[in-house]
This record gives structure tokens, C-alpha cells and sequence, in this order.
């Protein structure tokens, strides 16, 4: 028995896999937060690599382009003592046709520990994790949603304010087409927050009240008394039509500035996923704000998050592999 050997039901989190936020109990979002919080003081020592996954493989497999998501998952997994193999798409197989499934049989004959998968289309990171034996993690699928994510917004926020429950945030910006505004929704809500969504109404999905949030189409409106104000990135490239008149124009009335930003509270911290469109989303002055933007401390729980989900993970194939064995 290895020294990381446990039962499946004295683990935090006995998941095969991390698919989405949507579902997750309070308990299973505190156990990965907790182990996150111990692995961003591994991350700031000398020494930072731990050999809990020495022998283990883990692939990156990005179908749509992402610099901070896979190399923060490439830190993570080496970190933890794993092999890291990044499979490049646009060489691959896939462009000359091969469906998801096959790439599943042909990963799955390679038999690695943990899949890392982005992917364009909502539902196809699922997909894949029903057709392979080891454990999945979503790195992002279409507009559905990006877990991982909305975990390492979390430890940010419960860093700097302790915890969620009673905050009042706001989501602004592209919620129709965003992947982070629905994990962080999920999250959020079942940790006891209050949520708003602050957009165009032609970017908001409809009856997004359905999610327990509060809908604003005025900045100023929605902003008011807020605790956290979390900007989105404007995703052009998932846009089919005009969703804004103008670039200047969605600055000018949804853009965070200091003026709008006087409505929400006056410790409000500043959020955003990345990457930045500087003078779209947010004005460059308030993203650089040290003492109220918390966008490169985001980047930092990121690596001590996927720490963190790596981690649980392989404990929990451990325990299942362990407890076939005892049967």
C-alpha cells in the first residue's frame, strides 16, 4: 500500500473525473480549495517539486489554442513529480479527420493517468471521458463550462476576503458565449454568494435568472455595493453577427472604468479570467491597480488549483483501483 492510500470514502472528493462545477456539493468545492490553499505555499518555496505523481502521465490535450490554461496545468503536473506530454492538434490525426472517438481508443491504448482536454464544443470533454479509463479533466468545452477556473477565482477571493458566502459579485461583460460566468455561477451560488450578471441584452443568455443570479443591463445599476466585480473577456471569435455596435461603444457602457467602478464598494477587488482586452473590458489603469486588481494573483492559485485537482484525482483512482484489488 502506497502512503497516499486511502478509502474512496474517507476521500474529499471521489470523482473519476472534473467535468464541471455544476453538481459539486459545498463539501467536495472546500476539500479541492483547502488542498489548493496548502500547494500555493509549496509553489512559493525553493524547492517546489513533490514527487506525489512519480511514475504518473498526464497529456494535455488542447483543441482550441491556450497559453495560461495548459502551461499552468504543465506546472501543475510537474510539480507534482508527473509526466507531462502536450499534444499539439493542429499535427495531429484529428486534422486529418479522425473522430474524438478514435483519438479516445488510441489515447486509452497509451494508458495514461489523467486527460487534460479543451475543446471548442460543449459536451465533447464529456464525451471523451466516457470512452477512455482514466481520469479527465475539463481545461474548457465550447460555452459550457471551465471548472478549474472558477476554482482558482474562488481561492483568490477566499484568500483575500476569507470566505464566499454573504459577498455580492458581479459577472460582467460576454456571459452569453462565456464558460467561465457559468462555472463561477455554479460555484458561487452554492457557496452561499450572491451573484450578478451585468450585460448587453445581447449578451445574456435567456432566463439566465434560472441560475439564482440577478440580471442588469446598466453597469452603474448593477455594480452597486458589490464586493467583487469580475470582468469577462468579449469573445469575438464566438460571435456570428453583431453582438455590439462597436468596440468603442461596449467600452464606453459596459468597459470598467473608474467611474463606473465608484458604484460598487470601495475595497472591491477586480477580476479577470484572461487574456485581457485592454481598453474593451477594462481600463489598463484599474487592471494594473495593485491595490485593487487581484488578475496576476489569479494566475498564481491557477497552478496551486490544478495542483490541487491533480491531486484529488489520482487519490481517487487510487482508491478505485485499490479497492477492486481488495474485492
Amino acid at each position: 500500500m502506497s502512503a497516499r492510500s486511502e478509502t474512496r470514502e474517507s476521500l474529499g472528493f471521489q470523482h473519476r473525473h472534473l467535468l464541471g462545477i455544476e453538481g459539486l456539493s459545498v463539501a467536495e468545492i472546500d476539500f479541492l480549495l483547502d488542498l489548493a490553499d496548502g500547494y500555493v505555499e509549496v509553489n512559493r518555496r525553493a524547492d517546489k517539486k513533490l514527487g506525489l505523481l512519480g511514475g504518473r502521465t498526464v497529456i494535455n490535450l488542447f483543441f482550441e489554442g491556450s497559453t495560461r490554461t495548459r502551461t499552468s496545468f504543465e506546472l501543475a503536473a510537474k510539480r507534482l513529480g508527473a509526466d507531462v506530454i502536450n499534444m499539439s492538434i493542429a499535427w495531429s490525426s484529428i486534422k486529418k479527420g479522425e473522430t474524438l472517438i478514435d483519438t479516445a481508443m488510441t489515447l486509452n491504448a497509451m494508458h495514461p493517468d489523467v486527460l487534460i482536454v479543451r475543446h471548442p464544443d460543449s459536451g465533447a470533454v464529456k464525451l471523451l471521458s466516457e470512452k477512455v479509463n482514466c481520469a479527465v479533466i475539463n481545461a474548457g468545452d465550447g460555452s459550457h463550462e471551465h471548472p478549474t477556473q472558477a476554482l482558482l477565482d474562488a481561492l483568490t477571493i477566499r484568500r483575500r476576503r476569507g470566505a464566499l458566502k454573504g459577498l455580492l459579485v458581479a459577472i460582467c461583460g460576454d456571459v452569453l458565449h462565456s464558460r467561465v460566468a457559468r462555472s463561477n455561477i455554479y460555484l458561487l451560488t452554492t457557496l452561499g454568494a450572491r451573484v450578478r450578471v451585468i450585460a448587453p441584452p445581447t449578451l445574456l443568455p435567456s432566463r439566465i435568472e434560472r441560475l439564482g443570479v440577478e440580471a442588469f443591463h446598466d453597469m452603474r445599476k448593477g455594480l452597486e455595493d458589490c464586493d467583487i466585480v469580475m470582468m469577462l473577456r468579449l469573445q469575438s471569435e464566438r460571435m456570428q453577427g453583431s453582438y455590439v455596435p462597436s468596440v468603442r461603444e461596449y467600452f464606453r457602457f459596459f468597459g470598467l472604468d473608474h467611474d463606473k467602478l465608484k458604484a460598487a464598494k470601495p475595497d472591491a477587488l477586480i477580476m479577470h479570467p484572461g487574456p485581457m482586452n485592454r481598453g474593451v473590458e477594462i481600463d489598463s489603469e484599474l487592471a494594473d491597480d495593485i491595490d485593487r486588481s487581484v488578475i496576476r494573483e489569479q494566475v498564481e492559485m491557477g497552478v496551486a488549483v490544478r495542483m490541487a485537482c491533480l491531486d484529488a484525482l489520482t487519490r481517487s483512482l487510487q482508491a478505485a483501483a485499490e479497492g477492486e484489488e481488495a474485492r
